[in-house]
Protein backbone atom coordinates (compact mmCIF):
# COMPACT_ATOMS: atom_id res chain seq x y z
CA UNK A 1 0.00 0.00 0.00
CA UNK A 2 1.29 3.53 -0.82
CA UNK A 3 0.47 5.11 1.92
CA UNK A 4 2.29 2.63 3.87
CA UNK A 5 5.56 2.92 2.32
CA UNK A 6 5.10 6.88 2.68
CA UNK A 7 5.32 6.16 6.43
CA UNK A 8 8.11 4.15 6.13
CA UNK A 9 10.52 5.87 4.58
CA UNK A 10 9.19 9.17 7.00
CA UNK A 11 10.35 7.02 9.89
CA UNK A 12 12.87 5.80 8.53
CA UNK A 13 14.65 9.02 7.77
CA UNK A 14 12.79 11.28 10.89
CA UNK A 15 12.17 9.40 13.92
CA UNK A 16 14.20 10.20 16.79
CA UNK A 17 15.41 6.77 17.58
CA UNK A 18 16.94 5.10 14.39
CA UNK A 19 17.16 1.38 15.97
CA UNK A 20 13.41 1.55 17.04
CA UNK A 21 12.19 3.05 13.59
CA UNK A 22 13.92 -0.17 12.20
CA UNK A 23 11.94 -2.00 14.54
CA UNK A 24 9.02 -0.33 13.72
CA UNK A 25 9.14 -0.71 10.00
CA UNK A 26 9.30 -4.06 10.34
CA UNK A 27 5.95 -4.27 12.24
CA UNK A 28 4.48 -2.03 9.41
CA UNK A 29 5.88 -4.21 6.44
CA UNK A 30 4.26 -8.01 8.02
CA UNK A 31 0.52 -6.07 8.95
CA UNK A 32 -2.07 -6.07 6.72
CA UNK A 33 -4.13 -2.60 6.86
CA UNK A 34 -7.85 -1.92 5.99
CA UNK A 35 -8.35 0.63 2.98
CA UNK A 36 -10.79 2.79 4.68
CA UNK A 37 -8.75 5.98 5.58
CA UNK A 38 -10.14 6.71 9.44
CA UNK A 39 -9.85 2.68 10.01
CA UNK A 40 -6.32 2.77 7.96
CA UNK A 41 -5.06 5.10 10.73
CA UNK A 42 -5.97 3.87 13.84
CA UNK A 43 -4.47 0.89 12.80
CA UNK A 44 -1.28 2.48 11.44
CA UNK A 45 -0.95 4.38 14.85
CA UNK A 46 -1.61 0.88 16.97
CA UNK A 47 1.68 -0.38 14.65
CA UNK A 48 3.56 2.69 14.99
CA UNK A 49 2.76 2.61 18.95
CA UNK A 50 3.61 -0.95 19.18
CA UNK A 51 6.98 -0.90 19.78
CA UNK A 52 7.72 1.98 22.34
CA UNK A 53 4.36 3.22 23.31
CA UNK A 54 5.50 6.49 21.77
CA UNK A 55 2.26 8.50 21.87
CA UNK A 56 3.39 11.31 19.68
CA UNK A 57 4.09 8.86 16.51
CA UNK A 58 0.75 8.66 14.91
CA UNK A 59 -0.97 8.21 11.89
CA UNK A 60 -3.78 11.20 12.17
CA UNK A 61 -7.39 11.14 9.54
CA UNK A 62 -8.48 14.60 9.30
CA UNK A 63 -11.84 14.61 8.62
CA UNK A 64 -11.82 18.21 6.72
CA UNK A 65 -8.87 18.49 4.03
CA UNK A 66 -5.37 19.26 5.20
CA UNK A 67 -4.87 23.12 3.97
CA UNK A 68 -2.57 23.50 0.93
CA UNK A 69 0.77 23.74 2.00
CA UNK A 70 0.17 21.53 5.64
CA UNK A 71 3.14 21.03 6.93
CA UNK A 72 5.20 24.11 5.94
CA UNK A 73 6.10 26.25 7.99
CA UNK A 74 4.26 29.69 6.96
CA UNK A 75 0.86 27.46 6.65
CA UNK A 76 1.61 26.40 10.01
CA UNK A 77 2.37 29.18 11.89
CA UNK A 78 -1.34 30.86 10.07
CA UNK A 79 -2.78 27.77 11.30
CA UNK A 80 -1.57 28.26 14.48
CA UNK A 81 -1.93 32.18 14.74
CA UNK A 82 -6.08 31.48 13.94
CA UNK A 83 -6.33 28.96 16.67
CA UNK A 84 -5.04 31.32 19.04
CA UNK A 85 -7.09 34.22 17.74
CA UNK A 86 -10.19 31.71 18.89
CA UNK A 87 -8.90 30.61 21.63
CA UNK A 88 -7.33 34.09 23.83
CA UNK A 89 -3.80 32.94 22.77
CA UNK A 90 -3.88 30.01 25.30
CA UNK A 91 -5.04 31.95 27.99
CA UNK A 92 -8.29 30.56 29.32
CA UNK A 93 -8.62 32.67 32.67
CA UNK A 94 -6.77 34.66 34.87
CA UNK A 95 -8.18 35.64 38.53
CA UNK A 96 -7.13 36.56 41.58
CA UNK A 97 -8.49 34.59 44.38
CA UNK A 98 -8.63 35.09 47.91
CA UNK A 99 -5.98 35.80 50.19
CA UNK A 100 -3.76 37.55 47.47
CA UNK A 101 -3.73 34.35 45.37
CA UNK A 102 -3.61 34.49 41.57
CA UNK A 103 -4.99 31.85 39.13
CA UNK A 104 -3.61 31.25 35.54
CA UNK A 105 -5.13 29.09 33.45
CA UNK A 106 -3.21 27.63 30.22
CA UNK A 107 -5.41 25.93 27.83
CA UNK A 108 -5.45 24.42 25.03
CA UNK A 109 -1.93 24.36 24.11
CA UNK A 110 0.98 27.09 24.52
CA UNK A 111 1.03 28.60 21.15
CA UNK A 112 4.46 29.37 19.94
CA UNK A 113 5.85 32.65 21.10
CA UNK A 114 5.90 34.50 17.89
CA UNK A 115 2.16 33.91 18.01
CA UNK A 116 0.66 34.18 21.52
CA UNK A 117 3.90 35.79 23.02
CA UNK A 118 1.85 39.25 23.80
CA UNK A 119 -1.25 37.57 25.58
CA UNK A 120 1.03 35.49 27.84
CA UNK A 121 3.00 38.73 28.28
CA UNK A 122 -0.10 40.38 29.31
CA UNK A 123 -1.56 37.39 31.36
CA UNK A 124 1.83 36.86 33.50
CA UNK A 125 1.80 40.78 33.96
CA UNK A 126 -1.60 40.88 35.44
CA UNK A 127 -0.49 37.53 37.87
CA UNK A 128 2.80 39.33 38.62
CA UNK A 129 1.71 41.21 41.81
CA UNK A 130 0.12 38.10 43.37
CA UNK A 131 0.89 36.60 46.53
CA UNK A 132 1.01 33.45 45.31
CA UNK A 133 -0.19 31.78 42.07
CA UNK A 134 -1.59 28.66 40.68
CA UNK A 135 -0.47 28.12 37.19
CA UNK A 136 -3.12 25.68 35.97
CA UNK A 137 -2.21 23.03 32.97
CA UNK A 138 -4.67 20.19 33.72
CA UNK A 139 -6.47 20.90 29.93
CA UNK A 140 -3.34 22.02 28.38
CA UNK A 141 -2.68 19.52 25.32
CA UNK A 142 0.76 20.32 24.27
CA UNK A 143 2.67 23.51 22.93
CA UNK A 144 5.37 24.76 21.80
CA UNK A 145 9.59 24.26 23.59
CA UNK A 146 10.23 28.35 23.20
CA UNK A 147 6.86 29.06 24.55
CA UNK A 148 7.78 26.71 27.75
CA UNK A 149 10.89 28.74 27.99
CA UNK A 150 9.46 32.34 27.47
CA UNK A 151 6.86 31.06 30.16
CA UNK A 152 9.54 30.13 32.67
CA UNK A 153 10.96 33.41 32.28
CA UNK A 154 8.48 35.26 34.11
CA UNK A 155 8.98 32.40 36.79
CA UNK A 156 12.37 32.79 37.90
CA UNK A 157 14.53 35.88 37.79
CA UNK A 158 16.62 38.24 35.25
CA UNK A 159 19.87 35.33 36.14
CA UNK A 160 19.38 32.59 33.42
CA UNK A 161 17.86 28.88 34.60
CA UNK A 162 18.61 26.19 32.13
CA UNK A 163 15.35 23.89 31.54
CA UNK A 164 14.78 20.67 29.35
CA UNK A 165 16.83 20.96 26.09
CA UNK A 166 16.60 19.12 23.15
CA UNK A 167 18.20 15.91 22.04
CA UNK A 168 17.67 16.50 18.21
CA UNK A 169 18.55 13.31 15.83
CA UNK A 170 20.10 15.36 12.62
CA UNK A 171 22.62 17.23 14.95
CA UNK A 172 22.89 13.90 17.55
CA UNK A 173 23.68 17.16 19.64
CA UNK A 174 21.55 17.99 22.92
CA UNK A 175 20.45 22.09 22.08
CA UNK A 176 20.15 23.70 25.58
CA UNK A 177 17.07 26.04 26.73
CA UNK A 178 17.93 28.49 29.01
CA UNK A 179 15.36 31.55 30.22
CA UNK A 180 16.18 35.12 29.09
CA UNK A 181 16.80 37.66 31.16
CA UNK A 182 14.51 39.96 29.83
CA UNK A 183 10.96 39.16 29.69
CA UNK A 184 8.46 41.41 28.55
CA UNK A 185 6.09 43.42 30.98
CA UNK A 186 6.57 42.08 34.55
CA UNK A 187 7.73 39.26 36.17
CA UNK A 188 6.41 37.11 39.49
CA UNK A 189 9.69 35.87 39.94
CA UNK A 190 11.53 33.25 41.89
CA UNK A 191 10.66 33.68 45.58
CA UNK A 192 6.93 33.59 46.09
CA UNK A 193 4.90 29.98 46.08
CA UNK A 194 4.00 28.52 43.01
CA UNK A 195 1.83 25.59 42.40
CA UNK A 196 1.25 24.06 39.21
CA UNK A 197 -2.12 21.48 38.39
CA UNK A 198 -1.78 18.85 35.88
CA UNK A 199 -3.92 15.88 35.25
CA UNK A 200 -4.32 12.60 32.71
CA UNK A 201 -4.86 15.29 29.91
CA UNK A 202 -1.87 17.46 30.08
CA UNK A 203 0.53 16.55 27.53
CA UNK A 204 3.97 17.39 25.88
CA UNK A 205 4.89 21.20 26.29
CA UNK A 206 2.36 21.36 28.74
CA UNK A 207 4.40 18.47 30.80
CA UNK A 208 7.45 20.13 30.09
CA UNK A 209 6.26 23.12 31.92
CA UNK A 210 5.40 21.10 34.69
CA UNK A 211 8.31 18.83 34.87
CA UNK A 212 11.02 21.93 34.49
CA UNK A 213 9.34 23.88 37.19
CA UNK A 214 9.06 20.92 39.37
CA UNK A 215 12.60 19.29 38.99
CA UNK A 216 14.21 23.34 39.35
CA UNK A 217 12.57 23.00 42.50
CA UNK A 218 10.78 26.18 41.71
CA UNK A 219 7.06 24.87 42.04
CA UNK A 220 5.43 22.03 43.66
CA UNK A 221 2.78 19.94 41.37
CA UNK A 222 -0.57 18.94 42.22
CA UNK A 223 -3.30 16.54 40.44
CA UNK A 224 -3.09 13.57 38.70
CA UNK A 225 -0.20 11.76 36.96
CA UNK A 226 -0.04 13.25 33.28
CA UNK A 227 -0.41 11.37 29.89
CA UNK A 228 3.83 11.12 29.14
CA UNK A 229 4.89 12.42 25.54
CA UNK A 230 8.24 13.88 25.93
CA UNK A 231 9.56 13.84 22.46
CA UNK A 232 8.63 17.07 19.83
CA UNK A 233 7.24 16.31 16.74
CA UNK A 234 6.99 17.34 13.23
CA UNK A 235 3.81 16.57 11.21
CA UNK A 236 4.25 15.46 7.31
CA UNK A 237 0.81 15.92 4.80
CA UNK A 238 0.45 12.14 3.00
CA UNK A 239 -2.20 13.24 1.38
CA UNK A 240 -5.51 15.28 1.89
CA UNK A 241 -6.81 13.79 5.15
CA UNK A 242 -4.00 11.87 6.49
CA UNK A 243 -1.15 13.57 8.19
CA UNK A 244 2.05 11.68 9.51
CA UNK A 245 3.32 13.14 13.09
CA UNK A 246 6.60 11.84 13.55
CA UNK A 247 8.77 13.03 17.06
CA UNK A 248 12.50 14.29 15.54
CA UNK A 249 13.79 14.86 18.90
CA UNK A 250 13.31 14.38 22.91
CA UNK A 251 13.43 16.42 25.94
CA UNK A 252 16.51 16.37 28.24
CA UNK A 253 16.67 17.87 31.30
CA UNK A 254 19.37 19.24 32.54
CA UNK A 255 18.50 17.24 36.43
CA UNK A 256 17.38 14.44 35.40
CA UNK A 257 19.10 13.63 32.62
CA UNK A 258 16.06 12.40 31.24
CA UNK A 259 12.32 13.38 30.91
CA UNK A 260 8.72 12.03 31.43
CA UNK A 261 7.95 10.02 28.08
CA UNK A 262 5.92 7.03 28.94
CA UNK A 263 5.73 7.29 32.95
CA UNK A 264 4.17 11.25 32.66
CA UNK A 265 4.51 13.73 35.08
CA UNK A 266 4.53 12.57 39.00
CA UNK A 267 2.67 15.06 41.28
CA UNK A 268 4.63 15.86 44.46
CA UNK A 269 1.06 15.92 45.40
CA UNK A 270 -1.70 13.69 44.35
CA UNK A 271 -5.35 14.34 44.02
CA UNK A 272 -8.50 13.50 42.62
CA UNK A 273 -9.83 15.45 40.00
CA UNK A 274 -12.19 16.95 42.10
CA UNK A 275 -9.60 18.12 44.95
CA UNK A 276 -6.96 19.56 42.92
CA UNK A 277 -7.67 23.41 43.01
CA UNK A 278 -8.73 23.26 46.47
CA UNK A 279 -5.87 21.04 47.58
CA UNK A 280 -3.62 23.90 45.93
CA UNK A 281 -5.01 26.38 47.61
CA UNK A 282 -4.51 25.23 50.74
CA UNK A 283 -0.96 24.47 50.53
CA UNK A 284 -0.20 27.92 49.07
CA UNK A 285 -2.45 29.43 51.98
CA UNK A 286 -0.34 27.19 53.99
CA UNK A 287 2.90 28.59 52.77
CA UNK A 288 1.77 32.35 52.98
CA UNK A 289 0.43 31.78 56.45
CA UNK A 290 4.42 30.83 57.60
CA UNK A 291 5.71 34.04 55.35
CA UNK A 292 7.73 36.06 58.01
CA UNK A 293 5.31 39.06 58.32
CA UNK A 294 2.24 37.26 57.14
CA UNK A 295 -0.90 38.47 58.02
CA UNK A 296 -2.46 35.31 58.11
CA UNK A 297 0.25 33.93 60.42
Amino acid sequence: MEIVKQVVDLMSRHYVFPDVAREVVGVLESTAFPVDRAALADAVTRSLQSVNGDKHLRLIHHEDPLPDGHGDDETDLATMAAWADRTGGGVAAVQRLDDGIAHLDLRPVLFPTVVSGEAIAAAMTLVAPADALVLDLRGCLGGEPSMVTFICGYLFGAAPVEISGLFERTTGRVAQAWTHPYAPGRRFGPDKPLAVLISGTTFSGGEQLAYDLQQTGRATVVGQRSRGGAHPRQGFRIDDHLELTVPVARSVSPVTGGNWEGVGVIPTVETTPDDTLPAALALLRERLATRPGSILA
